[in-house]
């Protein structure tokens, strides 16, 4: 599959390029960036061109990866989408609920594959962990807590992203919860009932309540102090307690090629573009909860 990256900014450089080109699946034709400059320099640093418009990349591919800000990736899959490319996107899918509707009537439209990169589903053990749960049954309450220390005293390669900084952990770790929770106790039951609560710095208190009748919280953050940054997830219900084993041992490229390697299959994947759209609707839903 000939595949055209667009994006040239560190999740770019770092993950998406590199496990790309290493691919025995995909031949990765070029790369597309705002700053021609860079997208020069990442495309020499992964052995292919880079294209100066976005429209000849995906005139000259059969699907696109995007590792761009959610506002900037929504409209630029959907116009890949209409001309018939499949798609490998990153979370959030869009920074709008309209926006990731447009995103999933053409991949309808457009007849192609989708699949949204949520890290932790594509993890072996992450979804190894999630199956078992899913499958399991029993739960009655969970909660998914993501401290992240992007913007906190250590350099992280992302605070530089503005993106982050105006939306904040609610929308760049919030989809890593929910997509450890939604899978396990179910679609959120109603909209109206999203809950959400800010702490100090970003941190956003979110509460659930499923359709099953399970309920779920979520603390998620960028600002958390680097001590105190982390992941804990825990599930309660007639079973006992199960504890996600965490995300410090997350193979990042390893999840990434099993995410191309979804792409690749015939058969959908549970993390399309379809499932990208409701963690959205849950973000925007949340964020209106916050005033």
């Amino acid at each position: 599959m000939r595949v055209g990256l667009f994006g040239t900014g560190p999740w770019a450089r770092t993950m998406h390029g590199p496990a790309l080109a290493a691919h025995p699946g995909v031949e990765l034709s070029g790369v597309w960036g705002r700053r021609p400059e860079a997208a020069a320099e990442t495309a020499a640093a992964l052995g292919t061109r880079p294209y100066a418009d976005a429209d000849a990349l995906i005139a000259d591919v059969d699907a696109v990866a995007v590792a761009l800000p959610p506002a900037v990736q929504a409209p630029l899959a959907a116009r890949a989408a209409r001309a018939g490319r499949h798609l490998l996107l990153d979370k959030p899918l869009a920074a709008t609920v309209e926006a990731a509707r447009d995103v999933v009537a053409a991949v309808e439209e457009g007849g192609v594959r989708s699949v949204v990169f949520f890290t932790v589903r594509f993890d072996p053990a992450g979804a190894a962990w999630i199956a078992e749960q899913a499958a399991a049954g029993g739960w009655y309450t969970g909660r998914a807590d993501w401290y992240g220390a992007v913007f906190g005293d250590g350099a992280s390669p992302f605070a530089d992203s503005p993106w982050r900084r105006d939306k904040g952990g609610l929308w760049d770790v919030g989809p890593h919860a929910l997509s450890v929770l939604l899978p396990v106790l179910g679609d959120v039951a109603d909209l109206a009932d999203v809950a959400a609560f800010r702490g100090p710095g970003d941190l956003v208190h979110l509460t659930l309540r499923h359709a099953g009748g399970a309920s779920s919280t979520a603390a998620l953050t960028l600002t958390a102090p680097p001590a105190g940054a982390g992941v804990a997830c825990e599930l309660r219900g007639t079973h006992g307690v199960a504890t996600y084993p965490g995300a410090a041992g997350i193979a990042g490229e390893e999840a990434y090629t099993r995410a191309v390697d979804a792409l690749l299959a015939p058969e959908p994947h549970a993390c399309d573009a379809r499932f990208g759209l409701r963690v959205t609707e849950i973000l925007a839903a949340a964020e209106a909860a916050l005033g």
